[in-house]
């Protein structure tokens, strides 16, 4: 579907600005400092672990809140990514060589914080032949091992200059959620995610289905960077296409005034149409609100996405 361009006077708070004047942050989208001593807790079982959290490296406005109560996404491979997407606050370089000792790592600390869930993610790696395939399969293994009660979500690279048969691996190591974000329309994917294609990411998500159809999927998208909505609700057209059971919606925040410019600030009542929209559509789970993210919440909402699951196949 054409991806269609709506007028400024449908955004009122667009129409006189100009184009390189950053809109104000409203009350909406801010968030307290981290100070809670459950805070201060996760980050010292992090710092204990050496181990990188993509809640301090992308900037998540939601460290505060998610860490004091002991929850926390592990970003394993490294700090280095050898992409450079323009919203991303995480360094694009020449990354480190793999830690073999890192999934033993993620999963001492999994069972400290003693994690119901836990999601893990990672930067991309195209430095390696398998996209890092095998070192996911390794983590989620370690985990189960250490934590056997604890579901597993990741939230993986797209694989896109690895052969087909390096998903299988990270599959066949069976995490209970695989989540890969498609960030933006495809209409902006040259300037926000010039180093990927937004039709290999669909597919990624469609082969995991052929693979494992009780796996559950999960992608989000960001909005906020100059999509409109007849875009957002075309991919939510493609997700279902691809049999994606869970949709996130969230807010694009600006990292530094080098990335990508905000566009809007989109008001919480758009978010509420729009995940009204997708649930019309037919995901089991949605969450859309200006501070979503991929992972927060992400143990409640699995939850209530294998309740929705159950519900829908007559069990609950």
């Amino acid at each position: 579907m054409r991806d269609l361009k709506i007028p400024a006077e449908r955004h009122p708070e667009k129409a006189h600005r100009p184009d390189n004047e950053q809109p104000k942050k409203p009350s909406w989208i801010r968030v307290k400092a981290p100070v809670s001593e459950g805070y201060k807790q996760t980050r010292d079982i992090m710092r204990a672990n050496n181990l990188v959290t993509v809640c301090e490296e992308a900037g998540c406005p939601n460290v505060g809140e998610c860490w004091s109560q002991g929850h926390a996404t592990m970003m394993i491979m490294g700090e280095i990514c050898t992409r450079g997407c323009t919203f991303c606050n995480i360094a694009t370089g020449r990354p480190d060589e793999l830690d073999a000792f890192e999934p033993g790592r993620v999963a001492d600390a999994v069972q400290k914080l003693g994690l119901n869930h836990v999601v893990i993610t990672s930067v991309d790696r195209d430095d390696l032949t398998d996209g890092g395939a095998e070192h996911f399969a390794q983590t989620i293994r370690a985990v189960r091992h250490r934590s056997p009660n604890t579901t597993i979500e990741i939230l993986t690279p797209d694989f896109l200059k690895c052969e087909d048969s390096v998903l299988e691996t990270v599959v066949a190591a069976r995490p209970d959620v695989f989540n890969h974000n498609l960030e933006t329309v495809p209409r902006l994917y040259p300037e926000v995610r010039p180093g990927a294609r937004y039709f290999h990411s669909l597919r990624l998500l469609q082969r995991v289905k052929d693979m494992d159809p009780s796996m559950f999927t999960k992608s989000g998208i960001m909005v906020g960077l100059g999509e409109d909505r007849q875009s957002v609700l075309q991919v939510m057209d493609d997700m279902r296409s691809a049999d994606i059971d869970f949709l996130t919606i969230g807010q694009y925040l600006q990292p530094t005034p080098k990335h990508h410019r905000v566009d809007r600030f989109v008001k919480p009542e758009e978010f509420k149409s729009y995940e009204t929209a997708a649930f019309g559509k037919g995901f089991l789970m949605v969450s859309a609100t200006p501070l979503t993210r991929s992972s927060y919440h992400a143990g409640d909402d699995f939850a209530q996405l294998r309740a929705a699951r159950q519900k829908k196949l007559g069990l609950a």
